[in-house]
Parts: structure tokens; sequence; C-alpha cells
């Protein structure tokens, strides 16, 4: 696995660029970073739990705080603070990019929000799922 040799958050552009020692650099958009969020708020405490992220296209960051020498973790403007990114992760992220956002945004019309609507912060919220409460429900036992 490559390892990071620069990490930028660009404020601006809403970008975290890294580059890797592999040669590889990457721009990754901050919206990317917070709907992909390895946290299970985001996905959830097993296959088909994951959380569809909307409103998210202006999301900022406003710190990274490093976690070990394996990891980052983003604290974002919207209050998300519990993912960890590891290097493997970021990596996959930057690669993946055209992939994950076709799968974003396809999923964002699966769930009735047409065009970049979804993306919006003023988007409505998806509706609640009925499998009883999950996590931030209080009903999975993790702390929010």
């Amino acid at each position: 696995m490559p390892n990071p040799t620069e990490l930028a958050v660009r404020q601006k552009s809403r970008l975290l660029d890294i580059a890797f020692d592999d040669g590889s650099n990457f721009s990754i958009p901050f919206e990317l970073l917070r709907v992909y969020s390895p946290s299970a708020l985001v996905t959830g405490h097993g296959p088909g739990q994951e959380v569809l992220q909307i409103g998210k296209r202006e999301v900022g960051v406003t710190g990274v705080e490093p976690v070990g020498n394996y990891a980052i973790k983003p604290i974002f403007d919207d209050g998300h603070d519990s993912g960890i990114y590891t290097w493997a992760y970021l990596y996959k992220l930057g690669s993946e990019h055209d992939a994950l956002w076709k799968d974003y945004l396809a999923r964002l019309e699966q769930a009735g929000y047409a065009g970049d609507s979804g993306r919006e912060p003023s988007s409505a919220p998806a509706p609640a799922r009925s499998s009883g409460g999950g996590c931030g429900s209080g009903s999975c036992g993790c702390s929010n």
C-alpha cells in the first residue's frame, strides 16, 4: 500500500489534495469524502444499513486530525467528525473517484432526488427507513 507524502486541505476549492509515494496524486472533493465517510453513521453496522447522505454539496472541512501513522479524521462543518480515513481508504476514494461519484448520483436519483437536488444543502431529508432504528436512533447502542 502506498504511503502519503503530502496532504493539503484546500478550503476555497473544497478539496483534499493527497500525494502518495507511488507517484499517485488525488484531489478528493469534500463532498465525496463526506458522503463516503467510513463512519457507522454513514455505513451502518452491516450490509444494507448504509445511510444515503444528502445536502452535502457545500460541506466544508474545519480541521483534520492525525490518527496514529495510518489515518486522518476530518472534522466537517456539518458536525460530522467520526470517520477515520485510512491511507488505503483515501487512496481508494481518489483512484475510484469517477465510479464512486456515478454511484452516489445514481443512489440519489433512486431515492427520488432529481438531477442534483439531493446535493443541495436545502434538500429535504430522505424518507425514514422502516428498519426500526439504526445508528443515531439510539437503538444500535453506538455513541452518536
